[in-house]
């Protein structure tokens, strides 16, 4: 096929994106000389979500330069995201310090790529992923296993509300899911390379194209408490707990949240005591997914009293505790304190197979050992779990890809096979042109999670992994709703696997950082701060 009548697409392509980025630049310094983010929500809120649009669209123009349909569908999407920006600036040009007039030099290129006969000609076209040999096999492993192992217990854990298949979790133990950022030296396979982060990436996305709640989150539990360790641990505690963490042999949960305190986490209240030998730990925490099937729990528990010093006042344990039932669990410990743990299963409308829980603590001893860090990570414990969250943010991205791309396949496959007045339903334009967006939204996504791998392994890319969870996850959304609109009648039933897909997509905004809290409280804020 050929593309839009421009001369040369990827320079119009650059040009586009770079009106974007002054757009985000421009609100930035307005947002910063004038009322800030917590004065104009509003617009910051906005601000975050087209910088975090214009960021994929940058990361599609090398992606351009790597073949005909490439190009095509990077201009597809920059065209899309000028749109999106659009829609957000229309009738506040001057909170954003622009004129009305401020994308007309980009008016050439939205006509040429936003042509429907453009996007319906580009459909069932969704472009190579590009990854090298190394990672290709890591894609092609996981994608197997997901798809051998993982997809035939989805529909049923699903619409039965059952627990994670134990032969499921032995599986991904034994082709090395778990072990993917221990480092090598305690037994599993990071390197302290590039790869660490790209292979979590597309391991993740294919575990949760297979299914979200029993494939792609398994990993995310001990990667995070993986990340604390290896930030902060002492010597002895990363070679007790790594290797069996890398082994499969322990299952973590993180136990952070609060039902006062969600995003706001420096304001948490559940303490931990110093008592002989140990802590006590007492307090509510909610929202801790996989808190029965795990062995051991992440838990951020306040240390010093004095409430004022927020998060300077936190530290991170790693619980031990004995295995439950999916259904709710009371635990109890003979020992110094007479522990008792109650887990209360929270049901959701999607996400199903690990459960999340409202945990309640009463004295609950933890011993001296299990203080990460030991003395020295007192009052360390937001920055070694933001250590593992930045992490888990593009991990969540990663996530976000492996539900929308089972969606986009789902939608293509049944809209070549399903007739509606006499023709299949993928002969119709608009079929066609949603599934040509839905595949650029995907790739572009993917390419900003790859660059954002690459910039972690760098030591930065803090801003990235939120910018890219924040825009992947609400773009599954979207991607999923209109897989399932794609199916007509038949997307609302729960035999197709097309309404698993828009009910898990849901959740990926909420956890890891809500949407509203990550786009004013990190990216506006950077944003703003950048800007002055």
């Amino acid at each position: 096929m050929t593309s839009g009548p421009l001369a040369d697409p990827i320079a119009a392509a650059t040009a586009a994106v770079e009106v974007a980025e002054s757009a985000v630049r421009s609100a930035a310094s307005t947002l910063a000389k004038g009322p800030g983010v917590d004065e104009d929500q509003a617009v910051a809120y906005d601000l975050a979500h087209a910088a975090s649009g214009a960021a994929a669209a940058r990361s599609m123009l090398d992606y351009a330069t790597m073949g005909e349909v490439e190009r095509d569908l990077a201009c597809a999407f920059v065209a899309d995201t000028l749109v999106d920006l659009a829609g957000r600036i229309a009738g506040r040009e001057a909170a954003w310090g622009l004129e009305p007039a401020w994308h007309a030099q980009a008016a050439e290129f939205l006509a040429a790529y936003r042509d429907p006969v453009f996007l319906a000609g580009l459909c069932g076209k969704s472009g190579p992923t590009h990854l090298d040999d190394d990672f290709e096999l890591v894609r092609e492993t996981f994608h197997r296993f997901a798809e051998e192992k993982v997809r035939p217990h989805a529909e049923e854990v699903h619409r039965q509300n059952l627990d994670v298949p134990e032969d499921v979790i032995a599986g991904l133990a034994e082709i090395g899911g778990f072990g993917l950022s221990v480092p090598e030296e305690f037994g599993g396979f990071a390197s302290g390379t590039e790869s660490d982060y790209m292979g979590m990436v597309v391991a993740t996305e294919e575990l949760s194209w297979g299914a979200l709640g029993i494939g792609g989150s398994l990993i995310t539990r001990p990667e995070i408490l993986t990340r604390a360790l290896v930030k902060g641990g002492t010597d002895d505690q990363k070679r007790h707990w790594l290797p069996r963490l890398a082994s499969g042999e322990i299952m973590a949960a993180v136990s952070v949240t609060e039902p006062d305190f969600g995003s706001d986490v420096a304001s948490i209240v559940t303490s931990a005591t110093r008592t002989d030998g140990g802590w006590v730990i007492r307090g509510v925490k909610t929202w801790c997914t996989f808190a029965a099937r795990a062995d051991v729990l992440m838990l951020l528990a306040r240390t010093d009293p004095d409430r004022s010093k927020g998060h300077r006042g936190l530290s991170i344990f790693v619980v031990e505790k004995p295995r439950a039932e999916g259904g709710g669990f009371v635990l109890t410990q003979d020992g110094p304190s007479n522990g008792r743990l109650e887990g209360r299963p929270i049901d959701t409308i999607g996400y199903r197979g690990m459960h999340s829980y409202e945990l309640a603590f009463e004295d609950w001893f933890v011993p001296e050992a299990n203080l990460v860090g030991g003395e020295g990570g007192v009052g360390q414990g937001f920055y070694l779990q933001m250590q593992g969250f930045e992490n888990g943010r593009l991990q969540t991205a990663a996530r976000a890809l492996g539900v929308m791309q089972a969606a986009y396949d789902a939608a293509l496959a049944y809209g070549s096979e399903r007739k509606v007045f006499g023709s299949p339903v993928i002969d119709y334009q608009l079929i066609r042109v949603k599934l040509t967006q839905m595949a650029a939204s995907i790739q572009a996504i993917r390419q900003f999670a790859y660059r954002t791998a690459r910039l972690m392994a760098k030591g930065e890319g803090a801003l990235e992994a939120s910018m890219v969870k924040a825009y992947g996850c609400r773009a599954a959304e979207w991607v999923t709703r209109e897989a399932m609109q794609i199916h007509g009648g038949m997307g609302y039933a729960e035999e197709f696997p097309v309404s698993r897909y828009f009910v898990d997509a849901r959740v990926l905004s909420i956890f890891e950082g809500a949407d509203e809290t990550l786009a004013l409280k990190v990216i506006a804020r950077r944003l703003l701060e950048g800007a002055g």
